[in-house]
């Protein structure tokens, strides 16, 4: 539902292709396995699903299954959904006048005449999916690929930084920070990118010597190396590029399935912490990308390679799943708010109601669409 028809027009005279292939091919599997979810526990709760579908529109290609499923996609492939028995449309709003003439046979395969527990169950499954798909993909890159990671030894520091100010010199190795350990340079860029303006306590190995300095990040703009600007908190060093300090290594299965659990976990962290930035102006709203920045970043990442796509991936789940949950009435979370009311009062909401959120939640929905639209065609008229 967060992806638009116009993602791929700005790129007809930029190589179309090298663009709108990469972003098809990681929002297709991103949306696959979010409906998937929806679909396996649909069936183990014993409801009908009419439609499992990829993309919106007309229908390209599809099949039956034995058990009646229309498995199809779809003419418009920026999206899906899985069709429950019961069901108005593709958002799952209940169709009030089938479900007044169901026989007691139909009801058992009937979506909303299942338990609270049962439909909760169901609509959760499709973000549970998602970051299902993530740890598994971060973990097959830690498997496979190994982890890269380059020792966190300070090579120099910027005039007039907030290092500089905080004391420190090159050759300082980051131990801690506010008591986190620190294993690459790379940890100690995520914490302190989330931490603009906080007041950090950073141990630093100097010369065998351990030291606590106070830092402070300032809030700077930057360019990642595919031209994208990013508000984050910076400290102002650089790290040490010497062979000794950098590393690639394998990674163990189970290792592998715990990194991959804290890599889904920080893009949880920072996704929130973005959105909270934004609540209390720490953070500009124009950074909020949608189809077409997702397109333009599939296609720059592509060029770097297979598993620099895959990672994509598995980071698009991770905030497709938890954007789904959150409580708005279209979304995932929209369904589960509805039914935690209806377990609390005993009884659903009025159709009336429901009608009434889903129309909130659809122009929310679409207001959201609009503004981060408008964002991605500011930033590549600007860039």
């Amino acid at each position: 539902m967060d992806f638009n028809v116009a993602a791929g027009l700005t790129f007809l005279g930029n190589g179309f292709l090298g663009y709108i292939i990469p972003f098809l091919f990681v929002l297709t599997i991103v949306v696959f396995f979010h409906e998937l979810g929806h679909f396996l526990v649909a069936r183990w709760c014993g409801v009908r699903v009419l439609v499992f579908s990829i993309g919106f529109g007309p229908e390209i290609v599809g099949f039956n299954d034995r058990l009646g499923t229309r498995w199809k996609i779809a003419a418009i492939p920026l999206g899906g959904y899985v069709k429950f028995f019961g069901d108005e449309n593709a958002a799952s709003v209940p169709d009030a006048e089938q479900l007044a003439s169901m026989t007691d046979a139909q009801r058992k395969g009937s979506f909303f005449h299942k338990s609270v527990a049962a439909r909760s169950a169901i609509v959760a499954a499709g973000p549970i999916a998602n970051f299902i798909l993530a740890v598994v993909i971060f973990a097959g890159i830690f498997m496979f690929y190994g982890k890269q990671s380059t020792l966190a030894r300070v090579d120099s520091v910027q005039p007039e930084s907030a290092a500089a100010t905080a004391g420190f010199q090159p050759g300082d190795v980051v131990l801690s920070i506010n008591g986190r350990k620190i294993d690459s340079f790379s940890d100690m860029q995520r914490i302190v990118s989330t931490s603009a303006g906080e007041t950090l306590a950073v141990e630093v190995d100097r010369g065998g010597q351990v030291l606590t300095l106070k830092a402070a990040p300032a809030l700077k703009e930057i360019k990642d190396s595919f031209g994208n600007t990013h508000r984050v908190g910076v400290l102002g060093i650089s790290r040490s590029m010497a062979p000794d300090d950098m590393k690639l290594q394998p990674v163990p299965p189970l290792d592998a399935i715990i990194l991959g659990i804290g890599e889904t976990w920080f893009v949880v962290e920072r996704t929130l912490s973005y959105i909270g930035g934004v609540v209390v102006g720490r953070e500009a709203a124009d950074q909020l990308g949608g189809p077409i920045r997702i397109a333009q970043v599939s296609g720059q990442v592509a060029t770097a390679g297979v598993v620099a796509l895959i990672h994509l991936a598995a980071v698009l789940s991770v905030s497709i799943g938890l954007l789904n949950l959150f409580p708005i009435p279209l979304l995932d979370g929209g369904h589960l708010l509805f039914y935690a009311i209806e377990a609390v009062r005993r009884r659903p909401l009025s159709e009336r109601a429901q009608e009434v959120g889903f129309r909130i939640g659809l122009a929310l929905v679409l207001m959201l669409m609009l503004f981060a639209t408008f964002n991605d065609i500011k930033h590549l008229w600007t860039s």
